[in-house]
């Protein structure tokens, strides 16, 4: 049986307000052709569906359009809820995913039994069965007792989480003896790299979970929400897929996979690199270096590529602020678009306050005193310091005047 793990899709994500909708339909066209062409019998969706527990109408229409294109492919696809999902909505066409063959698990329901997913091969004979673990929510790992402290309460999580795992396999082990299983789950395992478009869960992942807490039981663990692709050390294959796509500027360096497992040759899944569609690109230092380097861009992908621009100078200077706001204003390369732009002042000062000695009070000082301190930090030219005191004169009185333009 082929087996293909993904997680992560994030349908509806926005990047600093770009959308990502095309590069999602990329995707699945991508994996679609890969099902097809490989004949995978099982598709693993281990949860963050939607990058929104309410997802906008386009997204959800995304979302079933790609579940009828690879229910189409005679592939067996069982989806998890994550933290960014909302079980509710996940939840809801339970119904009409059964009559499709579609397994969705939104949230961790009451009978633990409705996880455990049975797949049958050609044959019609069970193959593998999958425990289909969501993203486990506060509620649903809360004992009886009450935890005394901070630390008592992060390990009632661990242990949590243990148990929903432990129960499952033990319900695989009896409703399914000798049938090979699999887990899937949407959570933070210590020991891995994360990325900065990851939501903390559990207490600010400091729940981490510890990969021997799996048991030995499955055979393999399909795990979501890290989005980069990565192994957890453990004694049976414990994998993170990753995201299908960049979802922030910090995964533009990540190269993005599905794993492929063959369960006859065993659980060792192969990674499959995902086609690049847009590249993220981050550019750093002073204005003149900023302005060359996106004069040499060069184009290579089939999306529009998002440039995040980063102004590193060292002393303070509202031109420069000015100049940078120009030059992205004015840029307009084709196959370019810049989502963001920053300023760094290496030797900027902080606060008004630090302009003085300590033991003089800013209140007891005139403003003009402050405005002509702060200027005088600046490296402006005679003939620039006096327009930039004019001015600073000419709102000085209006304020103190109360004609404010109001």
């Amino acid at each position: 049986m082929k087996i293909v793990h993904t997680a992560d899709w994030h349908i509806g994500k926005k990047l600093h307000k770009h959308d990502l909708s095309e590069d999602f339909d990329l995707f699945i066209n991508w994996l679609t052709k890969f099902i097809e062409d490989e004949k995978v019998d099982l598709l693993l969706i281990s949860g963050d569906i939607f990058d929104l527990a309410n997802p906008s109408s386009e997204a959800r229409r995304q979302y079933y359009r790609a579940l009828i294109r690879l229910q189409k492919l005679d592939c067996k696809i069982v989806a998890t809820g994550g933290n960014h999902d909302s079980p509710a909505m996940l939840d809801a066409p339970q119904e009409i995913m059964r009559a499709l063959d579609l397994s969705v698990i939104g949230g961790l329901p009451q009978d633990l039994d409705e996880v455990i997913i049975p797949v049958k091969n050609k044959s019609g004979e069970t193959e593998l069965v999958v425990a289909a673990i969501p993203y486990l929510r506060d509620a649903d790992l809360r004992s009886g007792e009450q935890a005394s402290n901070h630390e008592d309460r992060i390990e009632a999580i661990r242990l949590g989480i243990e148990r929903v795992f432990n129960e499952a396999a033990a319900i695989c082990k009896h409703k399914y003896p000798g049938i090979p299983a699999i887990a899937m789950g949407h959570l933070f395992t210590a020991g891995i790299e994360s990325s900065e478009s990851e939501r903390d869960i559990q207490i600010g992942n400091l729940a981490a979970f510890r990969a021997s807490q799996f048991g030995n039981y499955y055979e393999y663990l399909a795990l979501g929400h890290i989005h980069k692709p990565q192994r957890v050390s453990a004694e049976k294959p414990v994998f993170y897929s990753g995201s299908p796509f960049p979802l922030s500027f910090s995964e533009r360096a990540d190269e993005k996979r599905i794993l492929l497992l063959d369960t006859n040759t065993g659980y060792e899944p192969d990674s499959i690199a995902i086609p690049n569609f847009r590249k993220l690109i981050k550019l750093s230092g002073n204005l003149s270096e900023l302005e060359l380097k996106l004069n040499s861009l060069e184009h290579n992908s089939s999306l529009k590529s998002l440039i995040e621009v980063d102004l590193i100078e060292e002393q303070y200077d509202a031109q420069k602020v000015y100049a940078l706001d120009q030059l992205v204003d004015q840029f307009q390369t084709d196959g370019f678009e810049i989502v963001k732009q920053r300023v760094q002042f290496e030797n900027q000062i902080e606060g008004s306050s630090q302009l003085y000695n300590k033991d003089q009070q800013l209140e007891d000082l005139k403003p003009k005193d402050v405005f002509t301190e702060l200027i005088a930090t600046h490296q402006y030219s005679k003939d620039d310091q006096n327009e930039i005191m004019a001015a600073f004169d000419e709102i000085l009185e209006d304020v103190q005047s109360g004609n404010t333009g109001n």
